[in-house]
């Protein structure tokens, strides 16, 4: 279960990923890290200061203690000469100390101040590249939807594809039907309930042969048109034909 929750979880998760987001995010972590770097560059500053003012102030007092010793030893006070080299001597303990102190202040510096650099350069290059990367992404997005909705495989286009599907098989099965059903009435199998009474299937055949006969005799009459030209032997032979038809009509009319 637990497997397969992994996998459901990662599949919904690789659909709701925009890859653009992803880049955005890592671009934005950058820059936040980019910052803390610098802020420590700015620590690291501060503190050298700091260390530099100090040893300001002990070289100041070494000189004056110095001073003083002297002196104190040219009026033969060589109590208060050795009790101002004894403190000098402190001082110039604690002056070496902040003096290492200084220097490694400024190695740290130094080498912040180099990765600060080095990284402001990456941060700058993948900026660059995230935002060509963005942009070969919006532009292949938009070529796979153009083509999606070209060829009809997209999620909208699709669904308006089924509909149009569903309406050309509804119209074919319905014009079927109605088809159907004319042949049907036609062969009498069905009545025609908007027919008026009395109508039956005999009368619907005497109807047909009718008009089967109207259309035999349009059709001789269009051949005889087609076949007797103006002017023709044809013509001349019907002419005739006509005129002894006429004869023989006038001789058997007496009888």
């Amino acid at each position: 279960m637990a497997e397969l929750f992994r996998i459901k979880a990662h599949k919904a998760l690789d659909r709701a990923e925009d890859p653009r987001e992803v880049l955005d995010y890592s671009y934005q972590r950058q820059l936040e890290l980019l910052q803390q770097v610098r802020r420590g560059v700015a620590d690291v500053a501060t503190s050298r200061k700091r260390v530099e003012l100090q040893i300001r102030n002990l070289e100041g007092a070494d000189g004056k203690l110095r001073e003083q010793a002297r002196q104190a030893l040219s009026t033969g006070r060589e109590d208060l000469a050795r009790d101002a080299l004894t403190r000098r001597t402190t001082v110039t303990e604690q002056l070496t100390g902040l003096q290492g102190q200084h220097a490694a202040l400024r190695d740290e510096e130094e080498k912040l101040t180099l990765a600060s650099q080095r990284l402001q350069a990456k941060v700058d290059a993948f900026r660059t590249r995230k935002e060509t990367i963005k942009a070969g992404y919006t532009a292949a997005e938009a070529r796979s939807r153009v083509t999606e909705a070209v060829t009809g495989i997209g999620e909208e286009m699709g669904d308006v594809g089924l509909a149009v599907q569903r309406a050309q098989d509804r119209t074919e099965e319905l014009q079927a039907r109605a088809g159907a059903l004319d042949e049907l009435v036609a062969s009498g199998a069905l009545e025609d309930a908007t027919a008026p009474a009395g109508h039956d299937d005999i009368q619907a055949e005497l109807d047909r042969a009718a008009a089967g006969r109207d259309v035999e005799r349009e059709l001789a009459a269009m051949r005889e048109r087609l076949a007797v030209g103006p002017g023709g032997p044809a013509a001349d032979e019907a002419a005739h034909g006509g005129r002894a038809d006429t004869a023989g009509r006038d001789d058997e009319a007496p009888s």
